[in-house]
């Protein structure tokens, strides 16, 4: 017997929507939450944010007319149910997988996706442009941007907002405030809109509230009546977002539909100027296992539909993660000036463990990683040894105070950065690429890459022992090697490179985690009776100069092998090379960096072997600079 359609069936994009009634427009929203649920089973991915967001993506898309109207999700966890109601809905099991559908909003994948998101709070800026665009004879329709209460700690999402307001053009920006980011948001603001909710029901609905007081359920009507003078006696006397210009509304329930509707048709036919609407939402709803779970299903790997246990692949290495966070806690034990800052990432850093040993040193500073870099060098100027965990992808945009505040002053902050070089299936946005290249050009910056979890063990010893200038040191998502680990970390050498195996004609200096397939392409080419000289070069600034130089009087060759973009390790080996007058001498040189493109989402292995850069490839590259033809290339 053949299964009966469901509304889903009938819903292939928004337009379908359009002749729904209310109730099936709730009956949708139940179908798409069972929906996602199924395709994250199977595919691993971001579950409990857009388990949240569910019956608003349903009444935005109803009410607005996307893709005309641009919806705009931050950051785009939250973005799989939009992603089954706009004709992905037979993708939708490719999630995050290689040529499958991206797991975040992407421009090139469909027109409902109008800007591609993938880091927290761009979404306000994003949609003011497209509304002054609109404005000034682009692209027409309304603006709407959709950002959750952790990704409003960010600098940015004000400054936004502080330019809607002076513009006061028609604008949309809808408040997901489930209470809680990756981590639980931290903060003022947090503390202010747990304040602003915990008198429900009010509703500030300003000059809009006539419109729809009488279309609120019974209980709220007198509420959204009182609501002025309820605001008048309150602590708080209006809102944060009143004074920045914007007409604010709300909090309503962001699981009721009967409010929703209403509430968004309202403010789609009578508002003029900028717009929030203060939705409440929980994160995981509707899935027990992602509602109970302490992230509530934030990030999941494959799992049971029932029991929601997740199948991960046992592995007998530790996380580079879990390395690192267990040798920094064992050189804090040693030192107690030793802290850690972390932007709203402590279980993905690994910072959580140190900070259940060492409540008191380790700071969250909620999704501002500008603020994380200088509050770090505050730290340090203050005689403290700040340990500043951020992943790569996200070092990126404290950039700036990298620059000023820490290199410049030449203050000791000790920068760990995780996910460093290509990281799976979160794709180009997340990948580590570029971190080599912006750190190693600043004066007095000390930069290292872990080849493996023992290394990094050293690496994490040697920053929490140098206090002359600021340190980064680098490693990748994922297990380790299964290398022994030491009792304890070594202090290295700095600007000392490991020398591990000393050959002829070819040297070939790996920096990071490369490393274990240059020893493969080693040991190939080994049987081919070229065994090169490999070396584990640990610091792409200082170089060990003396080493390098050593090596280039004796090979023919030098190959630099690095997991990052260009610019970086190999850049500096060449610029020495060329200070030094070395090609001068006929020294063949050659650098293996990721390839100047973004790579789309894969396996780590994958993207790899798109980069060129796993051992076969070595090897040929090994073989090509000597002029020796491959066995492929002689058949």
């Amino acid at each position: 017997m053949a299964a009966s359609s469901t509304i889903l069936d009938r819903v292939h994009f928004p337009s379908d929507m359009k002749a729904l009634t209310d109730a099936e427009l709730r009956q949708l929203a139940d179908e798409v939450r069972a929906e996602t649920v199924a395709a994250v089973s199977v595919t691993g991915g971001h579950l409990g944010a857009g388990l949240g967001v569910v019956e608003l993506t349903v009444a935005l898309h109803a009410v607005f007319d996307t893709p005309k109207d641009k919806l705009i999700w931050d950051v785009g966890h939250q973005c799989y149910p939009h992603k089954i109601l706009t004709g992905r809905r037979d993708r939708i099991r490719t999630l995050r997988m290689e040529g499958g559908l991206s797991g975040f909003t992407k421009r090139s994948e469909s027109p409902y996706d109008p800007f591609g998101a993938a880091h927290s709070s761009t979404s306000i800026s994003a949609a003011l442009g497209f509304a002054m665009a609109a404005d000034l004879g682009g692209d027409a329709g309304d603006a709407i941007a959709v950002i959750g209460d952790g990704s409003m700690s960010a600098g940015m999402a004000f400054e936004a907002m502080n330019n809607a307001g002076a513009l006061k053009k028609r604008l949309f920006v809808v408040l997901n405030d489930n209470e809680m980011s990756i981590a639980p948001p931290v903060g003022a603001l947090s503390a202010y809109l747990s304040k602003l909710y915990a008198e429900a029901p009010m509703q500030d609905l300003k000059e809009v509230a006539k419109g729809f007081v009488s279309l609120l359920p019974g209980p709220l009507q007198e509420g959204a009546k009182r609501a002025k003078e309820m605001l008048k006696g309150m602590a708080v006397g209006g809102t944060l977002f009143e004074a920045l210009g914007f007409t604010y509304v709300g909090p309503i329930d962001g699981h009721d539909l009967d409010q929703l509707l209403p509430v968004l048709r309202t403010l789609k036919a009578r508002s003029h100027g900028p717009v929030l609407l203060h939705v409440l939402t929980k994160k995981g709803k509707g899935y027990g296992p992602a509602e109970n779970a302490p992230d509530r299903g934030h990030a999941r790997a494959k799992f049971d539909l029932v029991t929601g246990e997740q199948k991960k692949t046992p592995s007998n290495a530790p996380s580079y993660t879990k390395v690192f966070a267990e040798s920094l806690i064992q050189e804090a034990e040693r030192d107690e000036k030793i802290v850690g800052v972390t932007a709203a990432m402590p279980d993905g850093t690994g910072l959580d463990l140190f900070g259940a040993r060492f409540p008191r040193r380790l700071f969250d500073v909620g999704i501002a990683e500008q603020h994380a870099v200088t509050f770090a060098a505050g730290l340090a100027a203050g005689g403290m040894k700040p340990f500043c965990a951020i992943y790569s992808t996200f070092l990126q945009r404290g950039y700036d105070q990298v620059v000023h505040d820490v290199a410049i002053q030449r203050l000791p902050v000790r920068f760990a950065i995780d996910r460093a070089g290509l990281v799976g299936a979160d794709g180009a946005t997340h990948a580590g690429s570029f971190d080599v290249a912006f750190l190693a050009n600043l004066p007095g910056m000390v930069v290292m890459a872990a080849a493996d979890e023992a290394e990094l063990k050293h690496m994490v010893a040697t920053a929490a022992a140098w206090d002359e200038s600021p340190i980064a040191f680098r490693y990748p998502r994922g297990e380790g090697m299964g290398v022994e680990m030491p009792a304890r970390g070594e202090v290295l050498e700095i600007g000392r490179a490991r020398l591990l195996q000393e050959g002829n004609r070819v040297a070939i200096l790996s920096f990071g985690t490369r490393l274990a397939e240059v020893l493969k392409a080693a040991e190939a080419l080994s049987a081919r009776g070229l065994a090169p000289t490999v070396v584990d070069a640990r610091f792409a600034k200082p170089l060990d100069r003396d080493l390098i130089l050593r090596l280039t009087r004796n090979h023919e060759a030098l190959i630099t092998v690095e997991e990052g973009a260009v610019g970086g390790f190999g850049s500096h080996v060449a610029q020495l090379l060329a200070d030094e007058g070395v090609f001068d001498g006929g020294l063949k040189y050659r650098s293996m960096v990721l390839p100047d493109i973004f790579i789309d989402q894969a396996s780590p292995e994958a993207m790899y072997r798109v980069a060129g850069m796993d051992a076969a490839r070595i090897e040929a590259k090994v073989l090509e600079v000597l002029g020796i033809a491959s066995a492929r290339n002689r058949a």
